[in-house]
C-alpha cells in the first residue's frame, strides 16, 4: 500500500478518544522536519479503558496484522502488552506501539511532546529532540539515514526561539 491517509487515521483515533502520541516520522512532520514518512507511528496509553477505545478505532479502520496472510485483526491482549503492532488499515499502514526506546511508555513521554492542530483535530507529537533520541536509540539504516535532516531542523527551531 502507498503513502497512508494520516489525516483519515488521525481523525478515527481521535473521534473514538484514544489517548495516544503521533511518534517516529509524522511527529517529525508535525515539527516541521522536511521528511517523507508513508506510514503513522503512535505510542498509545495502555489502560484497559484506552485499549477498549483503540479496538473500536481499530475496527472502524478494518485494522488487520500487516505482513500475516491470516489476516489477523489485533485484540486487547495484544494492545496491552509492550510490543509493535504493525497494521494494515483501509487508509493506510498504522504501527501502534506499546513502547518506544524498549521500555518507555506513554506516560514518559508526556513532557516531551507538543500539541499541534491538524485540519481541526489536536493531537499531540513527540518533539524533535525526543524523535530523534527514539530514530537513535532503534538505530536501523532508515531511522540513521534521516537524522542528519531532523538534527538540521531541530537547529533551525532552536536558533528561532
Amino acid at each position: 500500500m502507498g503513502r497512508a491517509d494520516f489525516l483519515s487515521i488521525l481523525r478515527i483515533l481521535t473521534r473514538h478518544q484514544v489517548e495516544f502520541i503521533t511518534v517516529g516520522g509524522l511527529a517529525a512532520v508535525f515539527n516541521g522536519a522536511p521528511i517523507v514518512t508513508v506510514d503513522v507511528d503512535i505510542l498509545h496509553r495502555r489502560t484497559p479503558e484506552n485499549v477498549e477505545r483503540l479496538l473500536a478505532a481499530l475496527a472502524e479502520l478494518a485494522a488487520i496484522f500487516r505482513n500475516d496472510p491470516r489476516n489477523l485483526v489485533p485484540g486487547p491482549s495484544h494492545l496491552m502488552g509492550p510490543g509493535h503492532q504493525l497494521l494494515r488499515t483501509k487508509h493506510g499502514d498504522l504501527d501502534v506501539l506499546g513502547t518506544i526506546d524498549d521500555t518507555v511508555v506513554y506516560e514518559d513521554v508526556l513532557g516531551t511532546t507538543i500539541e499541534v492542530e491538524v485540519a481541526e483535530i489536536r493531537v499531540l507529537a513527540l518533539d524533535l529532540a525526543r524523535v530523534i533520541q527514539a530514530k537513535e536509540f532503534a538505530g536501523r539504516p532508515k531511522d540513521l539515514a534521516v537524522l542528519p535532516v531532523l538534527r538540521a531542523a531541530l537547529a533551525e527551531i532552536q536558533k528561532r526561539r
